[in-house]
């Protein structure tokens, strides 16, 4: 579409769903995109068809299996009825498929006359929203018809399904909890090992500190770090079905990660240190973790950089910013995560708030793109300061007991992801507030 002069602005969610009409077929994956184009409905239609044979759809059993479908589902505030095209499409209103991305482009409460036009086209006085509530809404997301996922490498992940668990592996002399221990790659190998037998579903490598006042070092110097013990973990037995991720805010290395063996980028800085990385990381199709940071890592401590009116409603009001400017770079909705990032540029009483918040920064975020707010959040508080305060624990390490407490309170306002040190922990924590969630 963006070959061909569409400017897409904004994605849905990805959805995996059952097949109907002709159900004897495999599963199908939905989405919608929302864009601008110089294109009218009946050339633009003629695009998409161009697009659907060049991936190589064909004529086949309506309704069955087909590589590619896009179909035009609104288009400005125009009503087409012609032999070729109709808008709004006609089978929207039965369609779940259909109608869970399309209400992920709305905003709950967005003062867009885009979007007061196409409610009205939805011929309910709800618009859209009271449309997709009568077919049960969010009580369907997760079931066997429907469930959001997010493709990373050749598999599906459903993060609603249980709480996934990341664990860290630092390969710096001067991180604040672990600093210095697994810099060789033997040492990095035997700790991988020892992250995925305790459960690790991802193994998070980082070769830049981004502690309070870090040195930086630059992409080159990042990488002699990094290189060696990516191109070694890759190959062990034991990461078959686990996915790694490299912590780095550099488009470099970000591309060198992931030509390596990477399959999802961790950045802190959201895109702020080097811009360049959305634009890589959106060429590279791979899952992009944005987070919450104001300034860098030796200035996000500043005073300036710790007044909040409202920390829970400015964090997501930021952390949008960021999600956007991601999305317009080419990264869609469906590769996103968002991290509200406990412990940069916030206070202890900070990263309490957001802890107890997560469902209010959701909701917040909702108002202007429902898609953002249902995408997965990672909280990343393991061994912190913060913890270590509220239990006068001065050792990092002695702060797990803490960890699995915020972790567990993360969980059960909306945590998909844990970003622990102890993994053995993490998996505990994760499995037993998953088990509480799950009671009606």
């Amino acid at each position: 579409m963006k070959d061909s002069g569409i400017k897409i602005t904004r994605h849905a969610c990805l959805y995996e769903t059952a097949p109907e009409y002709v159900t004897d077929q495999p599963r199908f994956l939905n989405s919608a995109v929302r864009g601008t184009t110089k294109l009218g409905p009946h050339d633009l239609l003629k695009k998409l068809k161009e697009i659907e044979r060049d991936i190589g759809r064909t004529a086949g059993i309506r309704y069955g299996p087909r590589p590619i479908d896009l179909d035009i589902l609104l288009y400005g505030d125009s009503q087409i009825s012609t032999e070729t095209l109709t808008v709004p499409h006609e089978r929207i209103h039965e369609r779940q498929f259909v109608l869970a991305p399309l209400v992920d482009l709305l905003g709950s409460s967005a003062d867009d006359h885009m979007e007061k036009s196409w409610h009205s086209l939805s011929k309910c006085s709800g618009g859209f929203f009271d449309v997709w509530n009568e077919l049960g809404s969010e009580s369907l997301i997760g079931t066997q018809g429907i469930k959001r996922v997010m493709a990373v490498g050749n598999r599906l992940l459903d993060w609603s399904e249980r709480t996934l668990i990341m664990g860290v592996l630092n390969l710096t002399p001067d991180s604040f909890s672990d600093g210095g221990k697994f810099q060789e790659v033997e040492a990095a190998i035997a700790q991988a090992k020892l992250l995925i037998s305790e459960g690790a579903d991802i193994i998070d490598i980082g070769a830049q500190s981004t502690r309070p006042s870090a040195t930086r070092l630059s992409a080159n110097e990042e990488l002699e770090r990094l290189v060696p013990v990516l191109d070694a973990i890759v190959k062990i037995p034991e990461m078959e079905g686990k996915l790694i991720s490299v912590d780095t805010f550099y488009g470099q290395v970000a591309a060198e990660a992931v030509k390596r063996g990477a399959t999802m980028i961790n950045d802190v800085s959201g895109g702020q240190l080097d811009p360049s990385i959305l634009e890589v990381v959106a060429e590279l199709g791979v899952p992009y973790v944005t987070m919450h940071m104001r300034g860098d890592p030796s200035t996000m401590q500043s005073e300036q950089n710790l007044q909040y009116d409202d920390v829970c409603k400015e964090v997501a009001s930021e952390l949008y910013t960021r999600l956007r400017e991601a999305e317009l770079s080419g990264i869609p909705l469906w590769r996103i995560v968002l991290d509200p990032g406990i412990g940069f540029s916030k206070k202890s009483r900070h990263n309490l708030e957001i802890i107890n918040g997560l469902r209010s920064i959701r909701e917040e975020m909702g108002k202007v793109s429902l898609g953002a707010s249902h995408v997965p959040v990672l909280l990343g508080l393991s061994r912190k300061r913060f913890l270590g305060e509220i239990c006068n624990r001065a050792d990092p390490v002695e702060r797990d007991a803490a960890t699995v407490a915020a972790n567990a309170a993360g969980i059960m306002n909306g945590a998909n992801i844990l970003r622990v040190h102890n993994v053995r922990c993490g998996v505990d924590t994760a499995k037993v507030s998953d088990a509480l969630r799950m009671v009606k």
